[in-house]
């Protein structure tokens, strides 16, 4: 078997449907080290608050006195080390301690119940926590729920440590763990996804490549550090290439848009709620004159904020990925994004993909399919979970992402939105994310999101929840004399409602569950 890249008979080689073979890289470095030698005095992250500027150099030093401090508190190769903490360049510092000792980095979500964060620490078993003064209570309470004593090491205090007591430094293999990320599930089951070295190195790799980006850009960061946007959409990949990370401490739209201007941003992400609350911000008038692009992602960019955004002078792409694998899975172009706002574009350099029917054949070009993805960029499994790791890796290393997606005759891909959340009605497969995309384009709307629901007649119908564009209010009969005009009759959804906001999930992304409660009760 050989991946699209073609990289010898070893470059994948499939072991319980993950695949776990990958050639060879320097695996007892690590970027910051790296860059540490090549140009200490760069500037690495800076504070997107106060601006304090952390070099790489300063980094690395930052990194090894907490790679000392871990080793003093035995964590080893193979352990993992728990972190409940706001985003701070410490962050930082302690996932490059744990690269160099072998150990994972398991990043909690603050945003957690106490008994969700107690399951979370019961499954990962860390040999240490390691929080801010801001959460201390809860850790305390969530390792009170479960009745244990993990060590605990305040992330302020690693300065103290004596930086001349150097650790050893582990070579590591392609496949250790470097990170274990709690992903969101339907049941109360934590499901750690685990990320290994080699996913560290090719998604920085097909990053900065199919993104081009190089030293010189500067990034914002406001994507919290327990989700894979908050380390892999910019961070790893810039640290990667010897550029600068912008951490901001939550999301707030004016501090983000004062970091853009005053740190020089060249690139930004943000999801499609943040960037309408850039919009709303009085601060978007600023010219920033350095930044490039903005990337959007986890939801799909209504049109208005991506004419917006263009009429800013900024570019406006869409992108993909999840935290089984890249996350930045696709790379495009300005001239695309504007042609085809829909797509993300082609698959970034080392991934493979089919998008694969119901019966497991190949879908046609513009037929759409399930997106399965392949190749170094992928997981490692789910922690301790084979069976959920066999569920969504086939025998031959495909990852079946649960995502519909369609191909045109130029191999650009647009994402169609969740296999789960498509209806049939009178017999024909209705996609959400199409009907979405037209009744965003109709006058006056900036959000939509559509849900099917039970029908005496069709089976099923769609139930679409739209947001009025700002100072806009919308005229349902106006919106579905638009959308008859894009969209075959069965596709047109049956009942319109019109929301102040559309809900959502901490993530950002829209609260579909939530939606189709409400469309059940109101039918």
């Amino acid at each position: 078997m050989t991946t699209s890249a073609q990289v010898g008979a070893a470059y994948a080689t499939p072991t319980r449907g993950v695949v776990t073979a990958w050639p060879s890289f320097p695996e007892g470095d690590d970027a910051v080290a790296r860059w540490a030698r090549l140009a200490p005095q760069r500037a690495a992250v800076i504070d997107g608050v106060t601006g304090r500027r952390t070099t790489y150099a300063a980094l690395d030093a930052m990194a090894m006195r907490w790679a000392a401090r871990l080793a003093r508190h035995g964590v080893r190769r193979g352990d993992r080390v728990a972190l409940l903490a706001g985003t701070r360049v410490e962050c930082v510092a302690l996932f490059h301690a744990c690269l160099r000792l072998g150990a994972a980095l398991v990043p909690l979500n603050w945003r957690l119940s106490v008994p969700e964060l107690a399951r979370v620490l019961t499954d990962a078993e860390p040999a240490v926590l390691v929080i801010d003064e801001r959460h201390a209570t809860v850790a305390a309470r969530a390792e009170a729920e479960r009745g244990a004593a993990t060590p605990a090491l305040a992330l302020d205090a690693a300065d103290d440590e004596d930086s001349t007591r150097v650790p050893n430094v582990v070579a590591g293999a392609a496949d250790d763990a470097t990170m274990i990320l709690y992903t969101s599930g339907s049941t109360g089951r934590p499901k750690g996804v685990v990320l290994p070295r080699r996913q560290l190195l090719f998604n920085a790799i097909a990053t900065t490549v199919g993104w081009r980006l190089g030293p010189d850009d500067v990034a914002p960061v406001a994507t919290p550090m327990f989700h894979t946007g908050g380390w892999h959409v910019f961070t790893t990949p810039l640290l990667h290439v010897g550029a600068t990370v912008v951490l901001c401490d939550g999301f707030d739209a004016d501090r983000f848009l004062a970091a853009l201007d005053e740190q020089a941003c060249t690139v930004a992400f943000a999801v499609p709620t943040q960037l309408t609350m850039l919009l709303a911000s009085p601060r978007w008038g600023t010219p920033l004159p350095r930044l490039r692009y903005f990337i959007s992602g986890g939801a799909p960019c209504p049109p208005s904020v991506r004419a917006a955004v263009r009429a800013a002078g900024y570019g406006m792409r869409q992108g993909y990925g999840l935290t089984e694998c890249g996350p930045n899975c696709f790379a495009t172009n300005d001239e695309t994004a504007d042609a085809h706002p829909h797509t993300v574009g082609w698959p970034n350099v080392g991934l493979e993909m089919r998008l694969v029917r119901d019966d497991g054949t190949t879908a046609d070009v513009d037929e759409p399919g399930e997106l399965w993805l392949r190749g170094p960029q992928m997981f490692a499994g789910y922690f301790r979970a084979p069976d959920r790791t066999a569920e969504a890796v086939t025998s031959d290393g495909w990852l079946r992402t649960g995502d519909l997606a369609c191909r045109d005759a130029a191999g650009r891909y647009t994402i169609c939105g969740r296999k789960k959340e498509m209806y049939i009605s009178g017999g024909e497969n209705v996609f959400p994310g199409e009907v979405e995309a037209v009744l965003c384009d109709a006058p006056d709307v900036a959000e939509a999101a559509v849900v099917g629901v039970p029908d005496a007649k069709w089976g099923e119908v769609g139930h679409a929840f739209l947001v009025a564009a700002r100072g806009a209010s919308i005229d349902p009969a106006a919106v579905l004399a638009h959308a008859r005009g894009a969209l075959a009759g069965y596709k047109l959804p049956k009942r319109l409602t019109v929301l102040a906001e559309l809900p959502r999930l901490g993530s950002g992304k829209v609260d579909r569950a939530a939606l189709a409660a409400r469309a059940g009760a109101e039918s």
